[in-house]
């Protein structure tokens, strides 16, 4: 059965908030890491390639649909929503990709 992931990344300063969606955590992560510093991708511009946050959902559709929910939130909203889930900001990276 194929798992959806909604996730947060931020950059090394936590100073931007990125939530996308992906069927694949790992690949997904890797993409970010190698757009760091290309200015035609949010997350390459704002260097944002550090996993603080994700969920699992067995349907696209409801991940989409979540992606869509945290992405209208106040950044006060999805910071306590990371913390309620990842309270020291622990870059969950190495915990996805072993």
């Amino acid at each position: 059965m194929e798992r959806f992931s909604v996730y947060i990344i931020t950059n090394k300063w936590k100073s931007v908030l990125y939530t996308g969606v992906t069927n694949d955590l790992v690949r997904r992560l890797a993409e970010h890491y190698e757009n760091i510093g290309k200015p035609e991708t949010f997350a390459g511009r704002y260097r944002c390639c550090y996993l603080v946050y994700f969920e699992t959902s067995p349907s696209i559709k409801a991940a989409i649909a979540r992606e869509k929910e945290i992405k209208g939130w106040t950044r006060a909203k999805k910071e306590a929503l990371i913390i309620e889930f990842n309270p020291g900001w622990k870059f969950l990276n190495d915990d996805v990709t072993g």
